[in-house]
Order: structure tokens, then sequence, then C-alpha cells
């Protein structure tokens, strides 16, 4: 009698397969299944061939494969297709079998759909998996959550499968209940997408106002990996700028300027908007994405519309040293405000997160993986009850170290015309964090002069609200409710 497979499988895109394949590797047997049926037989005919992977051509017959409790994971695409398909497992399933989504789905769908499928005596878990294709195959970041009732019985093949950082330690580990895990990594990707325009930003400026080449640069990212700054989108960098196309010219100069997206950036800016979160580096990320995808537009503005066109004069070395300034401090606010928005949501949906944990997940196996993580970690071991990143002092020493270098960019960039939206933003945050007293105090005079929204005074206690009769003639009624 064939042995039972450990979990199926369900899609055999480049993210399903390696998964299989790193499953398999690891010692469990894995029963695949995948709606265009000729995609199963390629694979266990092809690169799954000889190894402890079994072809399954229906639900019915993956779902027979199973040892019990069944797992079955589904790597579809999010939306309509994940809901189709737990749709057409439930009734082919046990209680307390589970049903896991590995995709990239919406933290809502999944809060909806763990109610659902418990609803029917099914567990369910839905994870983040980071780290692309490669990391699937050799180890990627995992962050599940959902019914916790099904941890214990998806922990040992998750925490075999991820990657692992110094010590052995597991980036994978339980985030919480319902939508918790895919909450996670939507902020991951969030953060992502910062990084990634950051490094952007600071090859812009050592490109089109140092005047700098492709392999001067590529040198220059290959310093900052060996530092603070060594992470794996540095490191990716700094090979793509030494990457030569066929006639020998540097390919990054070839490649058109317009960025794509999948929607987690957004979906992160519009969680942060929901909770009242200032998430404004991932805000500008996702917007200069939208910008760049306007090509025509933007070329024919630059016909038309005037600006500064200087060229650095100065000391080169130093000013590179003061763009690692700028990117390394815009980084941290990044995070912290990453972090941030990880907190408020914490709170509205009633997740108990560990923070420290979640920088461990993302130490290794993900595309933001960096030593910069490590840091994250000990300052939230250190108080995890840490209201800001910034405010530790690790972050805090490294702010104030960075802090003339990244307003010394900041400002060349304006003067030269150089787009630097995120680290600006960055440094705003930073400005307005630190500010006693804002200049709200004004705008909620003008929102209760033309609203009658009201406004609370410095001379009364927090909580009580008031309304001025600001032209004689507006009476005392103010407006039901209060919102800042």
């Amino acid at each position: 009698m064939q042995k039972k497979s450990d979990i199926g499988l369900i899609g055999l895109a480049v993210m399903g397969e390696n998964l299989v394949m790193n499953m398999e590797s690891k010692g469990f047997t894995v029963s695949v299944f995948n709606r265009t049926t000729e995609k199963v037989t390629k694979f266990v005919e092809g690169r799954a061939k000889g190894k402890n992977i079994v072809g399954a051509y229906s639900l019915e017959e993956l779902v027979s494969q199973l040892e019990k409790p069944r797992k079955v994971m589904m790597m579809v695409k999010a939306g309509a297709a994940v809901d189709a398909m737990i749709d057409s497992l439930i009734p082919l399933l046990e209680p307390g079998d589970i049903i896991i989504d590995g995709g990239n789905s919406h933290f809502p769908d999944t809060i909806r759909r763990t109610k659902y499928v418990e609803s029917k005596g099914l567990l369910y878990v839905g994870t983040g998996v980071s780290g692309g294709e490669e990391g699937a195959l050799k180890g990627p970041s995992m962050m599940p959550g959902g019914s916790p009732e099904a941890w214990p019985y998806v922990k040992p093949i998750f925490q075999a499968i991820c990657a692992k950082v110094e010590g052995g330690f597991p980036c994978c580990e339980w985030v919480g209940r319902d939508g918790a895990g895919h909450f996670v990594k939507m902020v991951h990707n969030g953060i992502e997408y910062g990084d990634i325009q950051l490094i952007c930003e600071a090859y812009q400026l050592m490109r089109d106002y140092l005047g700098m080449s492709a392999d001067e640069m590529h040198e220059v990212f290959k310093e900052w990996n060996e530092g603070e700054l060594d992470s794996y989108l540095i490191e990716i960098t700094r090979d793509i700028l030494a990457y030569k196309d066929t006639d020998g010219a540097p390919l990054v100069d070839k490649i058109l300027d317009t960025a794509g997206q999948k929607g987690t950036g957004k979906w992160t800016s519009i969680a942060a908007l929901d909770e009242g979160v200032a998430l404004t580096l991932i805000g500008e990320a996702v917007f200069s994405r939208c910008l760049s995808a306007i090509k025509e537009e933007r070329v024919d503005a630059s016909k038309v519309l005037g600006g500064p066109n200087g060229k650095f004069e100065g000391d080169k070395k130093a000013f590179i040293e003061d763009i690692r300034n700028a990117l390394y401090a815009s980084k941290i606010v990044s995070y912290a405000q990453g972090y941030a928005l990880m907190e408020a949501a914490a709170k509205t949906y009633n997740w108990d997160l560990n923070f420290g944990e979640i920088a461990l997940m993302w130490r290794g196996g993900c595309i933001i993986r960096s030593v910069f993580l490590g840091n994250i970690k000990q300052a939230f071991d250190k108080n995890p009850s840490l209201k800001n990143l910034m405010l530790d002092d690790y972050f805090k020493a490294a702010l104030e170290k960075a802090q003339d270098g990244w307003r010394r960019v900041c400002a060349a960039a304006v003067m030269a015309g150089v787009p630097a939206p995120a680290m600006n933003s960055a440094l705003s945050y930073y400005d307005g964090y630190r500010c006693a007293r804002l200049s709200a105090n004004l705008l909620q005079a003008q929102r209760d002069y033309f609203g009658a929204h009201t406004y609370e005074r410095i001379d009364r206690p927090r909580g009580e609200f008031v309304h001025t009769n600001w032209t004689g003639e507006g009476g005392t009624t103010a407006a039901s409710t209060y919102s800042v």
C-alpha cells in the first residue's frame, strides 16, 4: 500500500513547483494537483521524477492521497480563484482538515475565509511566503496566521522548509489569528517597495547629479553591502549594475523606466490610511511607480517644463557618503512606519503580534532580508512595548549620526531638480515626529471655522472639545462627531 502524502499542493506555477521540491528535499511526501492537468504530468515525469512527489488529476484524488488531518496548500492567484478552490475542497474534507493559502491574499479576505472555513468544521491557514522562486526552493520566509489549532500540524513542514538564520532559528513562526499572517506579509511587501525606491533614488542621484557610470556605482553598492546596509536588495543592485548586455554596455541603461506593481504596496498604504498611521515613505514609493508609468507624458513634459539642471561641484566621495547616510536614515524611518502600522492593526484586529519575532522571520529568506533586522529584533527584545523604532537607543544614535548627510542630500536633490520623494518624505516624517508643536492648531481652527468640527484647548483637559462662533453669525451648534 502506497504511503500517504504529508501534504497536498494545488498550483504548479514556479512558486508552487519550487515549494514542492523544497518540501520533498526535507523528507516530506507531497501530492500535487493543477487545474491544467498537463502540468501535473509534465512535473511528475520531469523535474519531480524519482522523488516522493505524487501526481493527482482531480481534487478528489488529491484528497484521497493525504494523511489525516489532511493539509492542502493552495498556490493559486489571489482573489476569486482562492474562494472557488475553497468551495471545491470543503465537501471533500473532514472536520479537522486544514486548508492553507500560500498566495499573496489581501488580509481582509483571509479574515473572512478563516471564519467561513472554521464554520464548516475545518481549519484555515493564510501564510505569507516571501523570497521569490529562489526562496521557495531553498528556504523562504513564511508568515502563517489563521486557525491557531492548525499550527501544530503545519509547523513541522513550514519550519523545515523555511530559511534559517544564526543559531538555526527558522524564519517562520506563528503570527496570529485569521488574517494576521497575510497582514504582516503585506507590510513586508510595502517595506520592500520603500527599500527599492530608496535604492533607486540613491542610484539616480549618483547617475544624474554626480554623473557616475554603472561600473562606478557597482563599486559603491559593493562597498555598501559590506557595512550596515548589507542586504539582499543592495546585493542584487550591485550585481545588476555590473551586468553587461551582449554589446558590452550596462544592461540597466537599456531598461525602460516604467515600473509595475502587484497591489500589495497599495494595500499597505490603504491600510495605513484606515488605521490613521503616517506611512508616508511607502506611500511615496507607490506613487513613484505610478508616476513612472506615464512615460510618454513625462517625455513630453520634459520638453516644456523648466527646472534646475545643476551639476555637482565638490567632494564626490564625501557626497556619496552623504547618500549612504540618507539611504540608511530613510530606511530606519520606513521600518519605523511599518512597525507603527502593525502595532495599530494589532489593536484593531486583536492580534498579539510579536514584533521581535517578525523581525527574525524577515532576517532570512525574504526580499527585505538584511543585517539591519537583527538590530530591530534586539530593540523589541529590549522593549516589547517600544512606541516607535526611532526611539530605540541604537536607531536614535544611527539617525543622529546620519542626519547631517541626510539633510545635505535632500537639499541638494531639491536644488538640482533630482526627484527623491522617499528620502524627503522620510526626513519630513522625522522632523514632524520630533516636533513638540505642529501647525495642526491652525488646521483645527480652520475646520472649526468652516464646519464647526470643534477643537481641544491647551489650557483644558484632553478630551474636552469646544466650538467657537468665529464670525458671530454661526451660532453655538457644533458638529456631532469629532474626527482627527
